[in-house]
């Protein structure tokens, strides 16, 4: 059997922060990471707070620049690419599904979950239909739909933020909490929409506080901790 390659591929990464108010400090709070995901795998990050993990997947989402090493993304290293280059990837190939919704306001919420596939030119029928049936099996009632989700509960918004992450069949996602906030049968639905993404072959980094979902959806598990510069 032939081995796939590895979508999501790290190595040597490491990260450090200037504290310009106090006097330039540089602090360093990863060195060597490394990390490989192959199509149809997810890998969980863990460690205690504070260990990394938020900051690797930001480094993987290109919001945060590498020190040093290397981060490739189907063809794309993101430590080195260009913002064109880190937009283009982030519309077509890298998702990410955060804990916090951060939408224009007065936007209606069905729009909010088919604007990744109207940036990639889909009709617009077809998007809104992908989006209301994400929200649907979310169970977001259809007369929120044409209300801005800025208005919502906490757990509304998270799972609007979940149907956007899934509306595009990204080859990659990176998942922060995605069950936190959510009630036995709406976890449920998210797990089964990370089960569907590792079936059609989406590489997916992820944190699961959430134990029984980290043993369900994740392969493996990756421990930050041991690319913290104290933990040496």
């Amino acid at each position: 059997m032939a081995v796939t390659e590895p979508f999501i591929d790290i190595s040597g990464l490491s990260k450090t922060f200037t504290l310009h108010n106090q006097g330039g400090a540089v602090i360093r709070v990863m060195d060597g990471a490394a990390l490989s995901v192959r199509p149809g795998e997810c890998v969980g990050l863990t460690g205690a707070s504070g260990s990394g993990k938020s900051t690797l997947m930001r480094m993987i989402y290109g919001n945060y620049l590498a020190a040093s090493g290397s981060i490739l993304v189907g063809r794309v290293d993101v430590a080195r690419a260009e913002p064109r280059e880190i937009i283009r990837l982030r519309r077509e190939v890298l998702g990410y599904v955060s804990q916090f919704l951060r939408v224009v306001p007065r936007v209606p919420t069905l729009d909010v979950v088919a604007e990744p596939l109207l940036t990639l030119g889909v009709a617009p029928d077809a998007a809104r239909h992908k989006a209301q049936t994400l929200l649907a099996r979310l169970n977001i009632p259809e007369r929120l739909w044409t209300l801005s989700p800025t208005t919502f509960s906490g757990g509304e918004q998270q799972r609007v933020n979940i149907a956007r992450g899934f509306v595009h069949d990204y080859p990659a996602l990176l998942l922060d909490e995605p069950t936190a906030s959510l009630d036995a049968q709406n976890r449920e639905t998210v797990l089964c929409l990370i089960e569907e993404a590792k079936a059609r072959g989406a590489a997916i980094v992820g944190i699961f506080h959430d134990e029984g979902a980290r043993n369900r959806v994740c392969d493996r598990v990756v421990d930050v901790t041991a690319y913290t510069p104290q933990a040496a």
